[in-house]
């Protein structure tokens, strides 16, 4: 597919149906919205598309197939795989302007929102009525809903309550035809039929547009409880891990830092406890949580003992709020201080959480032949390990030419493992090339499949997923 412009018919029916304010087609907007914060890249679409309800959605995407026009949804711009990249032009359908919650039904522990909503502020809003969303990527204070189910995000707390995916009852969603229905129903069950849902969930953009979604929620738990363990070694860090599942606990977060991660991070981090270094091989920074007290306790009695079973250092408890957020606040700032060092590649690995050392001794093992370093840190309970494949001095010959083999060892080396290719992240643009790694042909045929059967003229979010 060529890059695609979009003027004549097409630009005019597009004005009428959202009018002129909404359809962009200026350099500042076409920029702003042509890049996410996948690797410094810039796909500008021909214009931008801003509609503010489903029916504006559905007109713009009727449109668009009209005229053989792609469109490429785009959310918070925060993904990390190019999924909100308009690499072939066309329409870029930003829907931050549809961001309601539409409703909290606390009787059913359920909330309706527009894709557009930030997830930080769902979150909040429904702590407010003693309810919990779990799932909170790194960048939850700037990605959206829709974005997150387009992309099945997890987060830190997935290890205890599971990934985007586990809390989407039902979605409203704009088929490549501009058809909407909805995929499902606003039950906990639901044995009827193939799952359209879960179908829909991480297909990032590729089968339709999500402009409502039906999320579960469950009680806000009463007690916390967050510990920083520090290690010499990182492999014991990530021995660790495994250890303390298998002693019978469920930690709500367990997450892993390496040293570099550490350091960079402490340098744009304010308000953290003076006992933390840069000395340590890497930290987990875990986290309990529920409604009990003595409970809680007995858990970090038991966390404790498989730590210095594994050579750990001396361990910090946060003891207030304030600590706790600037534990937090270090954790999140990690993907931002990693950035603002070095240009890099983040690969978004995930094995079975005892195979965790052998695939952190693995990628450094890749990167001493390959000649390049790499930080790492992730969600250690999920087995789920980000490589930060650091440019630094790296030649551009390099980096553009012989790194793709390293990256290809590297999800070799975790699909060997029982892994797979991404976590959370997803494939987007620039993992496509990866895909034989991880699928056979008849699996890959499956996945064509589906897609024409949804969109028979990939128009929707073209480029992205299949190779």
């Amino acid at each position: 597919m060529a890059y695609t412009e979009v003027k004549g018919d097409a630009l005019r029916a597009l004005q009428a149906a959202l009018g002129l304010e909404a359809v962009q087609g200026d350099e500042e907007a076409r920029f702003a919205y042509g890049h996410d914060e996948t690797e410094g890249l810039s796909f500008p679409p021909a214009v931008v598309a801003r509609p503010r309800t489903t029916e504006e959605v559905a007109a713009v995407v009727r449109i668009c197939a009209e005229h053989g026009i792609p469109i490429t949804p785009i959310g918070g711009r925060t993904g990390l795989s190019g999924g909100a990249l308009s690499v072939f032009g066309g329409v870029g359908l930003a829907l931050d302007r549809m961001n309601a919650i539409v409703g909290i039904d606390e009787r059913n522990l359920q909330v309706t929102v527009q894709p557009g909503v930030i997830t930080q502020v769902l979150q909040e809003a429904v702590s407010a009525k003693g309810l919990y969303y779990p799932p909170d990527p790194s960048s939850r204070g700037s990605c959206t809903i829709g974005g997150n189910i387009a992309e099945n995000a997890g987060g830190p707390r997935a290890v205890k309550y599971g990934v985007t995916r586990d809390f989407v009852l039902n979605l409203e969603v704009v088929l490549p035809d501009g058809e909407v229905t909805w995929t499902g129903a606003n039950t906990l069950k639901n044995a009827t039929g193939y799952d359209l849902t879960r179908l829909l969930v991480g297909s990032e953009g590729t089968l339709g547009i999500i402009t409502k979604a039906v999320l579960r929620l469950v009680p806000l738990p009463k007690e916390t409880r967050l510990m920083l363990v520090p290690f010499s070694s990182a492999e014991k860090a990530c021995e660790a891990v495994s250890a303390t599942f298998r002693a019978g606990v469920t930690p709500s977060a367990m997450e892993f830092i390496e040293r570099d991660a550490i350091a960079w991070t402490m340098k744009h981090s304010e308000g953290l406890p003076s006992q933390i270094s840069t000395v340590p091989g890497a930290y987990l920074l875990i986290e309990v949580d529920g409604d009990h007290a003595d409970a809680l306790m007995r858990d970090c009695e038991t966390i404790l003992g498989v730590m210095e079973a594994h050579e750990a250092g001396e361990v910090l408890f946060a003891q207030t709020s304030a600590e706790k957020d600037a534990l937090w606040r270090m954790r999140r700032s990690v993907p931002v201080s990693v950035k603002a060092h070095s240009a890099y590649k983040e690969e978004d690995t995930v094995v079975p959480r005892y195979e965790l050392p052998r695939l952190l001794a693995g990628v450094k093992e890749i990167g001493r032949r390959h000649g390049f370093c790499s930080v790492c840190y992730g969600h250690a309970g999920d087995g789920n390990l980000h490589v930060n494949i650091i440019k630094g001095d790296l030649s551009d010959a390099f980096w553009e030419h012989e790194l793709p083999k390293a990256i290809r060892e590297i999800f070799q080396l975790t699909v060997s493992l029982g892994g797979t290719l991404s976590g959370e992240h997803g494939i987007g643009w620039v993992q496509r090339q990866y895909m034989d790694i991880a699928f056979n042909t008849v699996q890959m045929d499956l996945m064509r499949g589906i897609k024409r059967a949804f969109d028979p003229q990939g128009i929707m979010n073209p480029g992205k997923v299949l190779p």
